[in-house]
C-alpha cells in the first residue's frame, strides 16, 4: 500500500497559535501541532506537508499546487466565513476535503457559524483542539479507501 499524500493548509493568524486567545483555541502552538499530525498521519500510513499563510490568495495558489494529493485538511480561520475564492479553489481542484477547526464554531458567535468551505468538503471536524486535525486525516483516510475501489 502505497502511503497517502495529504496537504495540512491553515489560514490566517494560526501562526499566532499558543498566544492568541489561549481560552478558545489553547495553548499548543502551530509547530507543536504540527508535529502531533506528523505522528499520527505516519502511524495511520499518510505523509503529510504543512502550509500556513494570512494571504489568500496564496492559499489558493497552494490548493492549486496540491492536486496531485490524495486529500486536503484544511483550517481556513476567518476565511471559514467569508471566501468564496478558496470555496471555489477547493471545488476546482476536485481533491478530497476535510475541513478543520479546534474550536466549535457552531458554539460561538453567529457570524461564525456559517462556513462557506464545508459545502464543498467530504465533512467537517470542529471543537476537539488539536485533535479536529487528527480526526479530520483519519475520517479522511477512511473515505478516500472506501472511494477508491467505486471509481
Amino acid at each position: 500500500m502505497n502511503k497517502k499524500r495529504i496537504a495540512i493548509i491553515n489560514g490566517p493568524n494560526l501562526n499566532l497559535l499558543g498566544d492568541r486567545e489561549v481560552g478558545i483555541y489553547g495553548g499548543a502552538t502551530l509547530d507543536t501541532i504540527n508535529s502531533s499530525i506528523e505522528k499520527a498521519a505516519g502511524a495511520a500510513g499518510a505523509s503529510v506537508g504543512f502550509f500556513q499563510s494570512n494571504i489568500e490568495g496564496e492559499i489558493i495558489n497552494h490548493i492549486h499546487g496540491v492536486r496531485d494529493f490524495d486529500g486536503i485538511v484544511i483550517n481556513p480561520g476567518a476565511y471559514t466565513h467569508t471566501s468564496i475564492a478558496i470555496r471555489d479553489a477547493i471545488s476546482a481542484v476536485r481533491v478530497p476535503t476535510v475541513e478543520v477547526h479546534l474550536s466549535n464554531i457552531h458554539s460561538r458567535e453567529e457570524f461564525r457559524r456559517h462556513s462557506m468551505i464545508a459545502p464543498v468538503c467530504v465533512g467537517q471536524v470542529s471543537g476537539f483542539g488539536p485533535y479536529s486535525y487528527i480526526a479530520g486525516i483519519l475520517a479522511l483516510l477512511d473515505h478516500i479507501q472506501k472511494k477508491r475501489p467505486a471509481e
